[in-house]
């Protein structure tokens, strides 16, 4: 019998080609799949490798080591900003590393002189590293001195005596010591610090700045030059006692050294703009009044919202007898929040040579209110007095007018325990 096949139909059954298929493609989802969830797992280190391959990939994120390598050489190259950026990274990685902590905390104090709310911030900082190792005395020091530059001295000095308990050869513990038992009229015992921490540490400059200080209120402004000299040599590149020595230049009527002295500062960090204001006082100072004009410009050219530097424009004005424009200024002086005399009474004498009598005397009586009733002479109480008495007699409806009694000066409080 003929058996008829048809060839367009495969010899053999379909069945088990159809199961191959399905295993096949049953693999394929499974390696497609992991494949997938591997490329979600690892994302970022692939991507970093094929940016690589093509020359692309982003720098890899420092160790907290290498942020404060960082901060270290910005600090000794005088830039306290960077350094404290640097600093401030290293202890977001490692936030009880009490080096780190410690020089962050520096690197706020110095900043502290330009923006006083970072002296709350370096006493956070020094909590947090008196937590981190209470038996390590870095932390004490640095909340003892934040603290005394924040104004509160009374609370400065138990915990520097903490300190000490931890460990009384540690210099830092003794200038902060010193300079809140100067800040609360104990000098003996400020200088007996201050050269305490000298004998433990003759070549720290803040040891030095502090010894100054001390010695400038007991009237040896030789000897706090010659130790602001010191400091100077010791960091060359650190503007703070640059700025501490000019001041100390400019009481001693040695305006051309203080002059050097800014200048200095600025051949350093030329946008630099307290020293382009105390360039401006210095030459005020000396009598050339065009100069210190133009260098106050300068200064309000860099940063506009600094008070200080509106205060000292207000004065070379009021000097020049541009009395409208040193209103302007002081009264600029005070919206920024300025707490700098001048721009009271200064404001209320140029409103009495512009016979705005009225103004004068309220502008005035703000200014003795704010001085209080001084127990040894004051030249600027001396100056408001002489202004009433120059509106007294000049302006008609004041003839006979007392002078406004000020406010009796906030009481000093008593030395704490331990100080």
């Amino acid at each position: 019998m003929l058996v008829r096949r048809s060839y367009s139909e495969p010899f053999f059954s379909t069945r088990r080609k159809k199961r191959g298929y399905a295993r096949k493609i049953l693999i394929f989802t499974v390696v497609l799949g992991a494949a997938l969830w591997f490329i979600d797992v690892n994302f970022n280190s692939l991507q970093t490798a094929a940016l690589e391959a093509i020359g692309y990939a982003p720098p890899p994120t420092p160790y907290a080591s290498e942020f404060a390598t960082r901060g270290m050489e910005y600090y000794a190259a005088g830039d306290m900003r960077n350094a404290a950026l640097m600093y401030e990274r290293a202890v977001a990685q490692q936030p009880n590393n009490v080096d780190y902590l410690y020089e962050y905390g520096r690197t706020l104090l110095e900043l502290g002189s330009e923006d006083n709310t970072l002296y709350a911030r370096a006493v956070e900082i020094g909590d947090r590293a008196i937590a981190a190792a209470p038996r390590d005395p870095r932390g004490f020091a640095l909340k003892c001195r934040a603290l005394d530059l924040s104004g509160d001295s009374a609370n400065a000095i138990p915990v520097g005596q903490q300190g000490l308990n931890v460990d009384p050869n540690f210099a830092p513990l003794h200038y902060a010591l010193a300079d809140a038992y100067r800040s609360i009229d104990r000098y003996d015992v400020a200088i007996d610090r201050a050269e305490r921490a000298i004998e433990l540490d003759p070549y720290d400059p803040v040891a030095r700045r502090v010894y100054a200080y001390a010695l400038i209120w007991v009237g040896d402004v030789d000897g706090a030059i010659d130790q602001l000299e010191r400091a100077v040599a010791l960091a060359p590149n650190n503007t703070g006692a640059y700025f501490e020595l000019a001041i100390l230049y400019l009481n001693a009527e040695e305006p051309e050294m203080a002059i050097a002295t800014y200048e200095q500062i600025l051949a350093m960090q030329p946008e630099n703009f307290r020293a382009y204001q105390r360039l401006c006082e210095a030459y005020n100072q000396a009598g050339e009044i065009r100069r210190a004009i133009g260098y106050c410009q300068d200064s309000l050219g860099i940063n506009d919202q600094n008070p200080g530097a509106w205060a000292s424009y207000g004065h070379v004005q009021y000097r020049n007898r541009n009395y409208e424009g040193a209103i302007e200024s002081f009264e600029t002086c005070i919206t920024l929040g300025g707490e700098d005399i001048r721009c009271w009474y200064l404001r209320g004498l140029a409103h009495y040579y512009l016979g705005q009598c009225e103004q004068a005397w309220d502008v005035l009586s703000d200014a003795a209110n704010i001085i209080g009733q001084p127990e040894e002479y004051n030249p600027v109480y001396e100056a408001v007095m002489d202004g009433f008495d120059l509106i007294s007699i000049s302006c008609t409806g004041f003839q006979g007018r007392g002078a406004p009694t000020p406010l009796p000066p906030t009481a000093i409080p008593p030395t704490p325990i331990g100080g």
